[in-house]
């Protein structure tokens, strides 16, 4: 298996690197390594709504009324949420509440 990302244009998996470049088989798209590396980099910074710097075990608290899909719970704004644990993926911040385990995306989070 290779070390190669997944293409940014058609998100497909099957890439392979060529010189200086990361080409994907499937769609053709190419493009430069070291944007690759810049991209990793930033991913590893998970930022709250206000611009803050989270952290494993920060506390936060939501900035918003949040739907759970297939559910009828309804998180609510002002909700307090401790020892929170940061995971890679779209939603950034996994959390354990009353209500449930959850996966959230820091948008929706302010650092208490």
């Amino acid at each position: 298996m290779s070390n190669a990302p997944a293409c940014p244009q058609c998100t497909l998996e099957n890439t392979y690197p060529d010189g200086d470049n990361f080409v994907c088989a499937d769609c053709g798209f190419e493009w430069p390594q070291a944007a690759a590396a810049v991209e990793e980099d930033a991913d590893a910074v998970v930022r709250d709504a206000n611009g803050n710097v989270l952290a494993n075990g920060d506390a936060v608290v939501l900035i918003k009324d949040l739907k759970v899909k297939g559910s009828s719970i309804t998180l609510k704004v002002g909700t307090k949420v401790k020892s929170i644990r940061l995971v890679g993926g779209d939603h950034e911040v996994d959390c354990k509440m009353d209500a449930g385990n959850f996966m959230l995306k820091a948008e929706f989070l302010r650092k208490v």
